[in-house]
């Protein structure tokens, strides 16, 4: 309800007549703290009269005697209501009440007559509404309790010392005050310590990192606090990683306070991108599984705890290469021994057993001799341990027959008789390892974190950074027939990259003052009401009525969005086609198909309950933590950053020529961005970027796969080729595809002996920075050129004058004339192109008004 200043003087004259403790402030301020005084002032206004607006021409009085009654711009009593035993009323909305009774806080519907919730506060003297109405802070003398539009308790927080003040502040978190401390508190239940205060204050507005409140003299103040640490916090609740990861690389957030807050949230890897402490990143890197920063601590420290420590972490990860050097570290001999056997590395194996030897290790050396199959060895240990019957036993059940012949004559000669050897003795030897593991184990791929993957690359963790190529694909530069068979000026040239350049809100709406609805004046006689509960009182005396049949999870899902991905999940087909028609104009579904089923097979899950019973089927929500299904909505099926993966693929198909193969993966993207789904402005100005990268680069691959399809028999021919190469140069591409248009369009003019314009291209390609060779060839053409400067052909090129290309016709369109755009990948068409379906994307209409991209629930506000 917005603020009207005739009316809240209406409503503080009606307020101040006849009452002596009339209380119509948020807050009171005392002189001084006693508690004499606070008992005086809390009898004082539980004896005045407090009046709250509940519509635009009424408000709502709790008298003297406590009843509640609704009165108008004449002061004039309009209805009298029947409540619960309350002491006094807060504002809580457009015809809603909030309740203080001596032990809790009632939501009362003035319009209804009824209470809808209740939670449980004992003296409550404060409520505090943040701005869009959807959360409330209770505050007591000793409790702040935060709850919902509905009254539901999210948090309760106790404090020692008495609570003076709050005011939520732009973010959602409420900022609150005690005797001696500016404090904050969020809705998940985290609160903390802001600053300190000499004497207290009372809040009244909190905007950034200002706090506007009174103190004791009733003096405005303006404070400054340190709004870092809950908004880190609130970024983390949110999800919100690149704000958490800005703000450790920039705020001074060290501390063992936030350490273990990270920990405890379960967020050992933000805490390793600040954390100095050996010992402590130690900890935190194995409970969230990063060997990699565990090596370099325990390397650090050298203790022998952490060496065993990281071996059994490393060990669980099948991360052997790791667990040897840790037991090396330690001289655990016999674990490597082990480790060695079950990988396989029977050269090491047998190194170990060298160095149970030096050791004089019989018992490690024997077990060796035991795993590698070394008979030989195990009798030569047994004879020199003074064993010589079982060395025989062994040497004669082996079919070493010379060495059991020459102990038999021992036997003999010492007059001891022959152990007698078993008929059913076999020959045992351990098996040959089939393979032996070099790397890793490959028992389980884990994808890393946002934080993870930011700790590995630094630099490029950003959808808008990976929107450039990268360097892989820039170096993949080979030529192929796709590039390059024009340019046969030099026969040693071959085409590499150059140097990669790194690179509203929501309509509001709603029901205006002019439009005489009468909601608020709207009431139903008292009688009529007695009626109506009394036929459904004797109406339901003996009916039972069978609860319906429950809806599908993703019955919702259509219901609670006009995303078109949403409604592909559910698989309502039809309004998701609808939708899509709407938005962007998709005329012609057919490549969708594939798309479509893909999203709706992918939206179930099925799990095993008991043997011998059918499996059950789920539809997981992207928004479960808020568990209510009616308001749930499916998991993505297509991601930004997926798609950014396959873009990549297509720069990398594009180097090589394979421009057939790079046009169907880009088409592809461009189909799957309407069916996107992201969360804020930021995410939606990526994806138009990535919507624009694609069709530039499909219009652009198409006109040169036309191009050398073209024959080149006569001039018209050739100057057509020409042509067609110069406007490939204007394609907005990367600087790696660009200096190879800009290669092929120099040689052709050059060839066309047009000086003028292929000096032109040379000096845009020199300004791109291509590598020495390149450079030194475009230097000579440039230097040729430069001595004869003017065009042999006229051809249909302003390099000057501004244009965008004809997705169909490939001739361009100049700035100034009409247009038509598609309405998916806005791509540009003559006017007599308007009504036919898209060159680019296939399934759009050319031309038609649609409402446009619509990929996050922002939009539709």
């Amino acid at each position: 309800m917005s603020y009207n200043p005739a009316l809240n003087a209406v409503l503080l004259c009606t307020r101040t007549s006849n009452l002596e403790n009339s209380t119509y402030d948020l807050y009171s301020i005392p002189q001084k703290d006693s508690g004499s005084q606070n008992k005086e002032t809390d009898s004082k206004r539980s004896s005045g009269v407090t009046a709250v607006w509940v519509a635009r021409n009424r408000f709502a009085v709790l008298d003297r005697a406590n009843q509640l009654v609704i009165k108008n711009f004449k002061n004039e009593v309009t209805k009298k209501i029947q409540t619960p035993v309350c002491d006094e009323i807060f504002y809580a909305g457009t015809g809603m009440l909030l309740l203080r009774e001596p032990e809790h806080v009632t939501l009362f519907d003035v319009q209804q007559l009824r209470s809808l919730a209740q939670v449980k506060i004992a003296k409550c003297k404060y409520v505090v509404w943040s701005t869009d109405m959807s959360h409330v802070a209770l505050l007591a003398k000793h409790t702040l309790n935060i709850c919902n539009r509905r009254l539901d308790l999210l948090c309760s927080i106790h404090e020692s010392a008495r609570i003076k003040s709050g005011a939520w502040d732009e973010s959602g978190v409420f900022i609150y005050t005690t005797s001696n401390h500016i404090k904050y508190a969020i809705i998940n239940g985290d609160h903390g310590i802001i600053r300190t205060l000499d004497l207290p204050i009372y809040i009244t507005r909190v905007k950034n990192s200002q706090v506007f409140c009174l103190d004791r003299e009733c003096r405005t103040r303006l404070l400054t606090i340190d709004t870092t640490e809950y908004k880190f916090k609130l970024a983390l609740i949110n999800r919100k990683y690149e704000e958490v990861l800005h703000m450790v690389r920039n705020a001074r957030l060290v501390g063992q306070s936030i350490i273990a807050y990270l920990q405890q949230k379960g967020y050992p890897e933000v805490a390793l991108h600040f954390v100095k402490d050996e010992k402590t990143r130690f900890g935190l890197a194995l409970e969230c599984g990063n060997i990699e920063v565990a090596l370099e601590a325990a390397k650090a420290m050298d203790d022998k705890q952490c060496w065993e420590r990281l071996a059994q972490s490393a060990l669980m990860q099948g991360n052997h290469q790791v667990v040897e050097m840790c037991y090396q570290r330690t001289k655990n001999f016999d674990k490597l021994s082990f480790l060695y056997l079950i990988t396989g590395n029977l050269e090491k194996l047998k190194k170990m057993n060298k160095i149970a030897e030096i050791r004089k290790d019989v018992s490690a050396q024997y077990q060796g001799a035991l795993l590698l199959g070394d008979v030989a060895e195990r009798v030569s240990i047994l004879k020199n341990c003074k064993q010589t019957s079982l060395a025989y036993l062994t040497a004669k059940t082996h079919g070493l027959e010379e060495d059991a012949a020459q102990m038999a004559e021992e036997f003999a000669a010492e007059g001891k008789d022959l152990p007698e050897v078993s008929k059913d003795a076999k020959f045992l030897r351990p098996p040959v390892p089939i393979q032996q593991a070099e790397s890793n184990w490959p028992l389980l791929t884990v994808s890393k974190g946002f934080f993870e993957g930011t700790m590995m690359s630094r630099g490029a963790t950003t959808v808008h950074q990976a929107l450039a190529p990268t360097e892989m694909v820039a170096e993949a530069a080979e030529e192929e027939d796709g590039w390059g068979v024009d340019d046969d000026l030099h026969d040693a040239d071959r085409y590499e990259d150059a140097k990669d350049d790194d690179e509203a809100k929501p309509g509001e709406g709603g029901e205006g003052a002019g439009w005489d609805v009468g909601d608020d004046d709207l009431e139903l006689p008292e009688e009529l009401i007695s009626k109506i509960s009394a036929s459904n009182a004797a109406g339901n005396k003996n009916f039972f009525a069978a609860p319906p049949k429950g809806h599908l999870p993703s019955h919702f899902w259509t219901m609670n969005s006009q995303l078109a991905a949403d409604h592909v999940r559910a698989g309502s087909y039809d309004s998701a086609c609808r939708l899509l028609n709407d938005q962007v104009g998709v005329v012609n579904f057919a490549p969708y198909k594939e798309l479509f089923m893909e999203s709706y097979v992918a939206s179930k899950t099925s799990y095993s309950s008991l043997p011998h019973v059918t499996s059950l089927s789920a539809h997981p929500n992207r928004n479960w933590k808020e568990l209510n299904p009616k308001n749930g909505h499916p998991t993505l099926a297509f991601k930004l950053n997926d798609l950014v993966q396959n873009l990549q693929a297509c720069y990398q198909l594009t180097t090589t020529g394979k421009f057939i193969e790079a046009i169907e993966k880009l088409q592809n993207i461009i189909l799957c961005i309407p069916l996107l789904v992201v969360e804020t402005r930021q995410e939606i100005a990526e994806a138009q970027q990535l919507l624009t990268i694609c069709r530039e680069y499909v219009v652009g691959l198409q006109m040169e796969t036309v191009r050398k399809t073209l024959p080149k028999n006569t001039l018209d021919e050739q100057k057509r080729i020409c042509e067609l190469a110069a406007y490939f140069t204007h394609v907005n591409l990367q600087p790696v595809h660009q200096i190879l248009t800009l290669r092929t369009a120099l040689n052709l003019f050059f060839k066309l002996k047009n000086y003028k314009t292929a000096a032109s291209f040379a000096r845009r390609l020199l300004e791109l920075g291509p590598r020495p060779e390149v450079a030194q060839q475009a230097r000579k053409i440039l230097q040729a050129c430069e001595m004869n400067e003017t065009d042999e052909h006229t051809l249909h090129y302003d390099e000057h004058n501004p244009f965008t290309l004809c997705a169909v016709t490939y001739k361009p369109i100049y700035r100034g004339k009409p247009e038509e755009k598609c309405s998916l990948c806005s791509a540009s068409y003559q006017p007599a192109y308007k009504g036919v379906t898209c060159a680019v994307c296939k399934v759009a209409e050319v031309g038609k008004d649609v409402i446009g991209l619509r990929i996050t629930a922002s939009q539709f506000k």
